[in-house]
């Protein structure tokens, strides 16, 4: 794993170390992940592929050396006969060595190669920081399934009651039937909702344990006192710091230098090459027919050579002129794809930012909802007995109140979200964001339903 995971380990033992967790909280569940998420594994394999590009590139350079080996039988005798006389082996050695001198292209491979390395690290890193998006936001979407199960829930134990109200009042002749079949469309509704609550809440924890391999049904839920403020700074500042720390920027930017590299080694492919071969030998021969007719063997012979090799590329059918080529090209898109990344850093880090502020802003306004549509529904069930207002009002009422809640939850937990998105688009998103996050989880379980 890359330093920023072995930052993350460090930290999560750091963490664990003091306290024991009762409920799968947002950092035990992030551990799983870095361990057992395929997508993060998958880009890790990968990663580890294209670093071996740099040991090639390397090995260009580096002596190349070989041994060579024969063995060969020989045997003789008069003409006619068949039979095989005893023979004679030839047999020898040869060690070769080759040392580049000088060669442009290979160098320039390789300087690329380690430009390319530098962009997959980073890469690496960004597929890391992706990762904890990925796990807030599949932790936060059971918090939120949570909350809408229960939210639902008390629609429905409130609709149930109402229903079975107006059917005592139904009965005794308060009220008429049309009444009576208002509620019980209302109460219907509201279980058709828990039904789909539920649902949605299981599929919530499929998409949690799919990222970590095991399941969770215990999660610490998002404390009540957790902070809502404006993001500091403004959005210029966050703006250049995304400009100068966003990781998908800095990769492309470092496979732009490989690029350029990679061009400088096709313009090279013209040079001349220089290369320093040495050679050993050492062979022993069979020689000559002997008096019985057999062969006999001459001494072994030793010998070594040692030459300067240059190779000067005259034309090779216009293909060298055609890398260079292709190479200019995949500068000028690689070019134009930092050009893209730039302006889409620039338009996520502003987005982002507005999003954390207006969520602030957001939260704020619907909680204050809540409290008016409570004061609303209890003023429209005063309303109710006294009989200036009807079933309908009530109904309307109580349904605004309980989306009011729903849409605190669900400004809350987008808040979170965004939050970490904006440190992710600035380059800023560590585990430690995610330590700090965890603290204000709930230390007693909750239990999924």
């Amino acid at each position: 794993m890359g330093r920023f995971t072995q930052r993350l380990g460090l930290l999560f033992c750091l963490s664990t170390a003091s306290t024991i967790v009762m409920a799968d909280d947002l950092v035990s569940i992030l551990e799983l992940a870095m361990r057992n998420d395929p997508t993060l594994r998958q880009a890790e394999a990968q990663y580890q592929s294209r670093r071996t590009l740099l040991d090639q590139g390397r090995a260009v350079l580096l002596p190349n050396v070989a041994l060579q080996g024969n063995t060969t039988r020989q045997t003789a005798g008069p003409a006619g006969d068949m039979s095989f006389r005893p023979g004679q082996n030839s047999h020898g050695y040869r060690l070769n060595i080759n040392q580049a001198l000088f060669n442009m292209s290979a160098w320039y491979t390789y300087q690329g190669a380690k430009l390319q390395d530098q962009a997959g690290a980073i890469g690496y890193a960004a597929q890391e920081q992706s990762l904890i998006i990925r796990v807030a936001t599949a932790y936060f979407n059971v918090l939120r399934a949570m909350d809408d199960l229960e939210t639902s829930v008390q629609e429905e134990q409130a609709a149930e009651r109402q229903f079975e109200q107006t059917r005592q009042r139904e009965e005794v002749g308060l009220i008429t039937i049309t009444e009576v079949y208002e509620s019980q469309a209302a109460y219907d509704l509201a279980r058709n909702n828990t039904l789909i609550a539920e649902d949605d809440l299981a599929a919530a924890f499929e998409a949690l344990e799919a990222i970590t391999g095991q399941p969770h049904p215990n999660v610490e839920v998002l404390r009540e006192d957790f902070p809502i403020v404006n993001a500091e700074g403004s959005a210029e500042s966050w703006t250049e710091q995304a400009l100068n720390g966003n990781l998908a920027l800095i990769a492309a930017r470092y496979n732009l230098q490989a690029q350029q590299e990679n061009l400088k080694a096709r313009k090279s492919d013209h040079l001349p090459t220089i290369s320093l071969t040495g050679a050993f030998n050492h062979n022993v021969t069979a020689g000559g027919q002997s008096a019985d007719g057999g062969l006999r063997s001459t001494g072994a012979i030793d010998g070594t050579t040692l030459s300067l090799n240059i190779n000067i590329p005259l034309y090779a059918g216009g293909g060298t002129t055609a890398r260079r080529r292709a190479a200019e090209y995949d500068v000028v898109a690689q070019q134009e794809q930092v050009n893209l990344t730039r302006r889409q850093t620039t338009q996520d880090a502003r987005n982002a930012y507005r999003r954390v502020n207006t969520d602030a802003l957001v939260v704020a306004q619907r909680q204050q909802a809540i409290t008016s549509a409570q004061s609303a529904l209890e003023g429209v069930e005063v309303g109710y007995e006294v009989g200036t207002r009807n079933i309908v009002d009530v109904l309307q009422a109580r349904r605004q109140l309980f989306v009011a809640l729903r849409n605190y939850s669900e400004a809350r937990y987008n808040y979170v979200l965004n939050t970490l998105r904006l440190k992710q688009v600035s380059g800023l998103l560590s585990p430690q964001d995610v330590l700090e996050l965890n603290q204000w989880l709930e230390q007693e379980p909750a239990s999924a339903q």
